[in-house]
């Protein structure tokens, strides 16, 4: 049983309003109230409760990375390409989830590129196996970047690792997760995609339009079919043009799309932020990382997924051709960036937490109300991390 913790003296990030001198107080792993510093001074406690003065930091629901590849030197490329040093792929999701919590993530979706198909499939079954075996963040489940995409924007995706659609093979990788695929990346443009889609939304996976080519119409069916979420909007997909919106035109024009954003100011123009803004329902947009496994790394060599990447303008890039690979960005850079480009901070936590957890239809997280998942992430005014809370428990804190 988790112990009583009461966090006082803070501005309060619900999910659904910003409330100012609040305290939060958590029990046996979830919220049991929310309620002002007025009435936490008339407020008795029982023995045993810990009491933090977050001396005015923010209190916000935890943050929740759905697209993020590895962290620290550690990654889902571990289990697909072991190199000279690397950990087993299943530790190495441990080691994620450990020093993720410190940047202020209590749950993540560890994300696979494609792979030949055995390599794969045992690539699926070792990050599944450290569900429940993690000491910091929360994993989720998986998110599949793949194989099912357009060979046309591939972006560091291999051509010879991508496949047909085949429920099958889809089965088998279902069957090497344990159940445990959440969300996966597909083209909706490519033949029997439909199939793939209904197949999906029956068996609870997310789908997200993303390395896609499509069309207008190929999105609007796709959208027909379920494919409501997009892998890393404006990057790796058909662009917007006036004959035929495409992929980001859909996106745009489809209020009930919502969408992933990388943050880091170079995936994506910040003043294109400013727009999306205005013409997306803040509900609908959802930060990522899309962070590769060198991701806070101090020395090199840095590699992912199987190749050597430098990190240069912002962003890692493949060594061989200067290919964008990923972000080097954390949830709390995201965070801070997105009020760099006009958001609010209340809107800006909202996507890093309670807009990931209502796409990824996690009914107990990504809000601070009594009954919900103690899930808690605590940052000051310099957006440093102050505590980080997963069911309850403070699994990093400088209090």
């Amino acid at each position: 049983m988790s112990r009583s913790i009461c966090l006082h003296n803070g501005t309060v990030f619900t999910g659904f309003a910003a409330m100012e001198r609040c305290s939060v107080l958590v029990e046996n792993g979830r919220i049991a109230d929310v309620f002002s510093e007025r009435r936490f001074a008339q407020k008795h406690f029982e023995s045993g409760v810990k009491i933090i003065d977050v001396d005015g930091a923010f209190i916000s629901p935890g943050f929740i990375d759905t697209h993020i590849h590895g962290f620290g030197g550690f990654g889902t490329d571990d289990s697909l390409y072991r190199l000279d040093g690397g950990v087993d792929g299943t530790e190495a999701i441990i080691e994620m989830s450990r020093l993720l919590v410190k940047y202020g993530v209590t749950a993540f979706n560890p994300t696979l590129y494609p792979a030949p198909e055995n390599l794969l499939l045992e690539a699926v079954s070792k990050v599944a196996a450290a569900i429940s075996r993690e000491s910091g963040a929360r994993i989720m489940g998986l998110h599949l970047e793949g194989p099912f995409l357009s060979p046309a924007k591939l972006g560091v995706q291999r051509p010879e690792t991508l496949s047909p659609v085949d429920l099958y093979y889809m089965e088998r990788l279902m069957l090497a997760a344990g159940g445990h695929i959440v969300n996966m990346t597909v083209a909706p443009e490519i033949k029997n995609m439909r199939e793939l889609a209904l197949f999906c939304v029956r068996t609870g996976i997310v789908l997200q339009a993303g390395h896609t080519d499509a069309r207008y119409e190929n999105m609007v069916e796709g959208m027909q079919a379920g494919i409501l979420h997009t892998t890393h909007l404006f990057n790796a997909m058909s662009k917007l043009d006036h004959r035929n919106p495409n992929a980001v035109g859909a996106v745009l024009t489809h209020p009930e799309m919502s969408c992933e954003i990388i943050a880091d100011g170079a995936h994506v123009h910040p003043d294109l932020f400013k727009l999306l803004q205005r013409i997306k329902p803040i509900d609908k947009i959802v930060l990522i990382t899309d962070g590769l496994t060198p991701t806070t790394q101090e020395e090199g060599p840095f590699f992912a997924n199987g190749e050597e990447v430098v990190f240069h303008d912002g962003l890692f890039h493949r060594k061989v051709d200067d290919i964008i690979a990923g972000s080097g960005l954390t949830m709390i850079q995201g965070v801070r960036n997105l009020v760099n480009f006009g958001f609010s901070l209340e809107d800006a936590v909202k996507t890093a937490s309670s807009n990931p957890a209502t796409v990824m239809r996690y009914t107990r997280k990504g809000v601070i109300v009594p009954g919900m998942d103690a899930d808690i992430t605590v940052f000051d005014k310099d957006y440093r991390i102050l505590a980080a809370m997963v069911d309850g428990e403070l699994r990093f804190t400088v209090f």
